[in-house]
């Protein structure tokens, strides 16, 4: 879901948070496998520079490099492999936040005013930096992924999933129609809804003013986790975050 990190190649110091992670009765840590593929935390240094590596060919960075940044040290990275060869086809990582007062240290608001949900008394996670590697279309990776952050939410007892989800391209008329949907059909409640924090934005209300949206392109227009998050029940903020370095848009999601 978050598409940023740093150009240049970044490797904090690795911390172990499996001492922290939700466990099974018998007190093992989760995993899941479904089919040829196998959802697993990682492990240490190593797990986290092939999760590097894959976000930097998935963000588009140059060969070689890294997509690293300051949060990769504090989170816990899910990899997704396939089991008879072990390759690394899947990616993503989870911050736990204990409550609201937690978020304001979140990646997230470094984009966007979370007063609102800070006020939030139950734990919450923050997924990002989610990816799929290019030169794999199984379906089945998407539905591991969510089974395994189904997994993580149950055990944690968390109450709010939230991160940021991108867009490509850094030209709102790409994604005028996607917006229409989700400003109409799955804006955030209001007592919870992020302000804009950003120093660049596209505001939904004033922006979508005279747009006439295509049903079909506003259905094809948004990502497909994002869509799987909508199906269950996620809102996401009334402004999307313009991205000129990354050349992407991004909303809040919830």
């Amino acid at each position: 879901m978050q598409h940023f990190g740093l150009h240049r190649p970044f490797r904090p110091a690795y911390v172990d948070c499996t001492r922290n992670l939700p466990r099974t009765e018998d007190g093992s840590v989760l995993h899941l496998r479904k089919g040829r593929y196998l959802a697993r935390p990682d492990t240490g240094s190593d797990d986290l520079i092939r999760v590097q590596s894959l976000r930097a060919l998935c963000f588009g960075r140059p060969p070689g490099t890294l997509d690293a940044d300051a949060f990769d040290a504090i989170c816990t990275h899910i990899l997704i492999e396939d089991s008879a060869s072990g390759a690394l086809v899947c990616c993503f990582r989870l911050l736990s936040v204990a409550n609201g007062a937690a978020l304001l240290h979140s990646y997230s608001a470094q984009y966007y005013d979370l007063t609102a949900l800070s006020q939030f008394p139950s734990p919450m996670v923050e997924l990002g930096r989610f990816c799929i590697h290019p030169a794999w279309f199984d379906p089945d990776i998407l539905r591991v992924a969510w089974g395994a952050l189904t997994q993580w939410v149950d055990q944690a007892g968390v109450r709010i999933l939230f991160g940021c989800a991108s867009f490509a391209g850094d030209d709102a008329s790409l994604h005028k129609d996607a917006f229409s949907l989700l400003h109409t059909k799955h804006r955030a409640p209001e007592l919870w809804q992020p302000r804009a924090k950003a120093p660049e934005v596209f505001d939904f209300a004033t922006g979508l003013r005279s747009h006439s949206p295509n049903p079909q392109r506003a259905q094809t227009g948004i990502p497909p986790l994002l869509r799987s998050y909508l199906l269950m029940g996620g809102w996401v903020s009334d402004h999307a975050v313009i991205d000129r370095e990354m050349g992407t848009m991004h909303v809040f999601t919830g």
